[in-house]
C-alpha cells in the first residue's frame, strides 16, 4: 500500500483566480504569487493518485488568516474525505494564531478528519508565540485520540525559496519538549532535526514523538537522505509526503530506488509507518 501523507488541494474559485485571495493573505501570496506554484483540486489529485498507483492520500488546505477562507477551505477537505473515504483522509488546516483555531480543530475532527497540518509560522519561525497559539489546539488533538499534527518545517541554511521560513534548529527541538505527548509530523524532513538521534544523551528521548516526511526532498536533498534516515535509527519514522502538486510521486520513488535502503524499508516509508501512525 502506498499512502502519500502531505497534498494540498483548494477550492475551485481559489484554483480559477487565485489573485483574489491575496490581500490581507501575506502568506499565501509569497507562495501562490507565481503562476508556476501549481494549485489543483480533488479530481486531479486522484488522477495524479491513478498513475502513481497511490492507494491514499492525506490532504490539507493553506493556513489562512481569514476565518472565512479557512472553513471553506477545510469544508473543501471535509467533502473530498465523505465523498472518497477509502482513498482520501484529510488535516484541518487554519492559522494557529486565529482565537477559533481549537473551535476549528474539533470541528473537522468530529466531521471525519484525522488530525491537524499543515501548519505552518512563514513569516516568524516556530517562535515563543507560536508555540503558545499552538497549545489548544494540541490539547484537542490530545483529547481526540491524541490525533498528529503536520507542522511546516524547514533547514536552516543553504539557499532560499519561497516558503522557508526563518526557523532553527532549537525552535524545533523547543517545539518537541513543549509538546512532548502529542504525535507530530515535521514536514519537509524535519530541517535534518533527525541526525541529532545519534547523540547519546537526551535527544532520542525528546525526539521520540516527531515523524518526519520526505516533502520537496527530490528539491532539497540527495537520496543519500534514506540512507542517513536508517543511520540515524528513524526510518520507521520516515513517511512520504510528495507536497502534490508541488512535486508527483514519481519524482519520489525514483530517489527512494536510488538509495541504498533495504525493500522492507522501502515499503515502511511508502505506506506501513503512516498506517502505523494513522491507524
Amino acid at each position: 500500500m502506498i499512502i502519500d501523507t502531505h497534498t494540498h488541494i483548494f477550492p475551485e474559485h481559489v484554483k480559477q483566480d487565485r489573485s483574489r485571495f491575496f490581500d490581507n493573505e501575506p502568506e499565501f501570496k509569497l507562495l501562490y504569487n507565481s503562476p508556476k506554484a501549481a494549485i489543483c483540486n480533488i479530481v486531479e489529485l486522484l488522477k495524479s493518485m491513478d498513475k502513481y498507483q497511490v492507494d491514499i492520500s492525506i490532504i490539507c488546505g493553506f493556513p489562512w488568516r481569514s476565518p472565512e477562507f479557512t472553513k471553506k477551505n477545510n469544508d473543501v477537505i471535509i467533502e473530498s474525505v465523505q465523498k472518497y473515504p477509502d482513498r482520501i483522509k484529510g488535516l484541518a488546516c487554519f492559522d494557529a494564531f486565529w482565537t477559533g483555531a481549537a473551535n476549528e480543530t474539533r470541528r473537522c475532527i468530529d466531521a471525519g478528519l484525522s488530525g491537524a497540518g499543515e501548519l505552518a509560522f512563514y513569516l516568524s519561525g516556530i517562535d515563543k508565540a507560536a508555540l503558545t497559539s499552538l497549545e489548544p489546539v494540541m490539547t484537542v488533538l490530545r483529547e481526540n485520540g491524541n490525533l498528529p499534527c503536520m507542522i511546516h518545517t524547514n533547514e536552516p541554511v543553504g539557499h532560499k525559496y519561497p516558503g522557508k521560513t526563518p526557523i532553527t534548529l532549537e525552535q524545533i527541538y523547543t517545539l518537541a519538549k513543549t509538546f512532548p505527548a502529542n504525535k507530530i509530523i515535521l514536514a519537509h524532513w524535519g530541517g535534518g532535526i533527525f541526525f541529532y538521534n545519534i547523540m547519546k544523551k537526551e535527544t532520542k528521548n525528546i525526539l521520540k514523538n516527531f515523524w518526519y516526511d520526505t516533502a520537496a526532498s527530490p528539491f532539497l536533498y540527495d537520496s543519500q537522505i534514506y540512507d542517513f534516515a536508517v543511520d540515524a535509527g528513524v526510518i520507521e519514522k520516515v513517511l512520504l509526503g510528495t507536497d502534490f502538486p508541488l512535486l508527483t510521486p514519481g519524482r519520489y520513488f525514483a530517489d527512494i530506488d536510488n538509495s541504498n535502503i533495504s525493500p522492507f524499508q522501502k515499503k515502511q516509508i511508502l505506506g506501513k509507518n503512516a498506517s502505523s501512525l494513522y491507524g
